[in-house]
């Protein structure tokens, strides 16, 4: 059956108006503004991440070298160094160096025929980041490394007997990165 429609009755319009279509308009505009300004915000500070990341890693490297060193009694260039039983001069003990806190002997980093040779050797190091025979690592040049070493005594083992080394790496942007490790002598006599 068909059906008439009345002649005078209006049909209603469909669609947006013009106000509607500014509205939408200005809603998704500050939306993208927003999105953008997140975005932008979180690209400037994704180089922050990267800066900490790289100093973090000399600093591990450094204390990686630091902590693989002998801890003897005697400097391992003593011909007693590997029978000494104490950080003397003599019988039983070393020939003439005793190994102390800090470089002896003209020793340096990466030194051809004086290397650091022993963890107590890094003591005062400091300086911009560099392989272990000495040579500058390009691109590197805006941090620094420090390293201390210190005798210091653990729950069980004597101050004599154990040292506390920590490597600062100082970056670009105020980086920052401080590690701590422990070296024990546990094997005093035991040389490279």
């Amino acid at each position: 059956m068909l059906r008439r429609t009345e002649p005078n009755r209006r049909r209603r319009a469909r669609g947006t108006s013009l106000v509607e279509l500014i509205m939408f308009i200005v809603i998704i505009g500050i939306a993208v503004a927003g999105v953008l300004g997140a975005m932008s915000f979180a690209t400037r500070a994704s180089a922050d991440p990267l800066i900490q990341k790289q100093a973090l890693a000399i600093a591990e490297a450094y204390l990686e070298e630091v902590l693989a060193m002998p801890f003897t009694y005697c400097d391992p260039d003593d011909a007693d160094a590997a029978t000494a039983t104490s950080a003397t001069v003599g019988a039983g003990a070393c020939a003439s160096t005793i190994e102390v806190i800090g470089v002896e002997g003209g020793e340096t980093r990466g030194g051809g025929t004086t290397p650091f040779d022993n963890v107590s050797d890094y003591n005062g190091l400091s300086g911009g980041p560099a392989s272990v025979d000495g040579t500058a690592i390009g691109g590197l040049s805006s941090y620094n490394v420090s390293v201390s070493v210190v005798a210091e005594a653990l729950s069980t083992v004597a101050a004599s007997a154990s040292l506390r080394v920590t490597v600062t790496v100082t970056g670009p942007a105020d980086a920052s990165v401080r590690l701590d490790g422990y070296r024990t002598r546990y094997a005093p006599n035991a040389l490279p």
